[in-house]
């Protein structure tokens, strides 16, 4: 039996630079909120980071969702990933580009792997 992969982070930012030279992540304008003035909004880019680790060895599947009711959530994101290892500690880049929000709201966002829930939270859009 395998242990459940674990989510060491979650984070909504502009960007993620991975430097060539040493492979380090400098992740740009980290933020948990959207405000706007009017709506619908569109959000041109935004980026959720997450970095996994105790992936059982093989092929495993992502899938991002979200919505104003978390009983009725649409997937954002599916995709598969590798893990050399459970040790190995797995950094996934998930742009969301030109993103419209209807109207301000507590919009639920479920990550799951293979399935499986991961996290549950939230991204708050306001006025």
């Amino acid at each position: 039996m395998h242990s459940k992969p674990q989510l060491l982070t979650w984070i909504t930012c502009d960007g993620v630079h991975i430097d060539p030279g040493t492979g380090k992540h400098t992740l740009l304008g980290v933020f948990s909120n959207i405000q706007a003035q009017h709506f619908p909004v569109t959000h041109p880019l935004m980026v959720w980071f997450l970095t996994l680790s105790d992936c059982a060895l093989g092929d495993h599947k992502m899938r991002i969702s979200m919505g104003v009711d978390p009983r009725q959530m649409q997937p954002l994101i599916e995709r598969d990933f590798s893990s050399q290892s459970p040790l190995h500690r797995i950094n996934l880049i998930n742009e969301i580009r030109n993103f419209t929000f209807p109207a301000p709201a507590e919009y639920a966002l479920l990550i799951e792997i293979n399935d499986e829930p991961l996290l549950a939270t939230s991204l708050t859009v306001t006025t």
